[in-house]
């Protein structure tokens, strides 16, 4: 339930659009690229580091071992474009090769976090110092429609899994949408974490050490900080949840109590009763029909992949 007053004019922060939507919705909800303020950013970097998530290093691995071939496969690109690019500590891997490929390579990262975009510019200048890096600070489809047509025979990455926070249709149309920003020669590498156990998966979104549940709750911190919303942290749980039906990872923001949280900024009070949720994140967890409907559906082919060799992850390579 939400209570409403007149609100005032005022410039309203770039999260306040979705805040409203996503709360003023039933069930509740908030889109994952609110998690990657600074604070946010940093903590994602911990949970890449954890012993129980295993996504990060055994894609890592992945690209380690057959990134010349990837990049090869891709037909030696001039640029490398990263969507939702964050450290990229994994990219030097595919940068590496495409310098020994070429001699130099053009790196251009897409992400919402500023602050991740600054830190992946700063490694890179002394981990691959024969690439040209060209930051933009954008959501998805507008930093693709900043990439410029000079940038040459170019390969989108699209790792980490990513896509796998989507919904499956919303999914589809964003690679729909890489697809029409490629030119005859561009090809897409797209990371998708498989099915598996789940005594793997749940750990891997519920640490042992706490870390996941603060970067979940960081978004609370970040609409009292953004919005001077009255969230109190010690009076919502972190929760996991499997959804067999749709094949994914569920995050949840849980209120132990029935409470009202006013919202400045939006002039708005949320209420909650005792166990309802905010649903803040989708991880979806592939088969490989699965991976080859989104992409029938998206106007791609999958021209080849490459596992690791338990297969838990994979890392595709497309074209139009």
């Amino acid at each position: 339930m939400v209570s409403r007053v007149v609100p005032a004019i005022r410039e309203l922060p770039d999260i306040a659009g979705a805040v409203l939507e996503g709360l003023t919705s039933f069930p509740k909800w908030l889109p994952a690229k609110l998690f990657y303020d600074h604070q946010g950013s940093l903590l994602f970097e911990r949970i890449t580091e954890l012993p129980e998530y295993y996504l990060t290093r055994t894609e890592r691995a992945i690209l380690s071992e057959y990134a010349d071939e990837i990049i090869s496969a891709a037909g030696n690109p001039e640029t490398l474009v990263e969507l939702g690019a964050g450290s990229a500590s994994k990219t030097t891997l595919l940068l590496d090769a495409a310098v020994d490929a070429r001699g130099e390579a053009n790196y251009i990262p897409i992400d919402v976090s500023g602050a991740a975009l600054r830190d992946a510019q700063f490694r890179l200048r002394s981990m691959c110092p024969d690439v040209k890096v060209r930051p933009i600070h954008a959501e998805y489809g507008r930093g693709l429609a900043q990439v410029p047509r000079s940038a040459g025979r170019k390969l989108v990455l699209f790792i980490g899994s990513s896509i796998g926070n989507f919904e499956l249709f919303e999914a589809a149309r964003l690679l729909a949408d890489v697809r029409r920003s490629l030119s005859p020669d561009d090809a897409v590498l797209l990371g998708t974490d498989m099915r598996k156990s789940l005594d793997l998966l749940i750990p891997a979104y519920d640490d042992a050490q706490g870390v996941t549940a603060a970067f979940n709750k960081n978004l609370l911190r970040r609409m009292n900080r953004e919005l001077g919303a009255s969230f109190k942290l010690s009076t919502f749980a972190h929760r996991i949840r499997w959804n067999d039906e749709q094949s994914r990872i569920e995050m949840h923001l849980e209120s132990l109590i029935d409470q009202a949280v006013p919202v400045k900024a939006l002039d708005i009070t949320v209420s909650f009763r005792e166990g309802e949720t905010i649903h803040t994140e989708n991880s979806t967890k592939f088969s490989m029909d699965m991976v080859d409907r989104m992409l029938d559906n998206a106007g791609l082919r999958r021209e080849c992949s490459w596992f690791d060799q338990q297969k838990w992850f994979g890392v595709h390579l497309l074209r139009r």
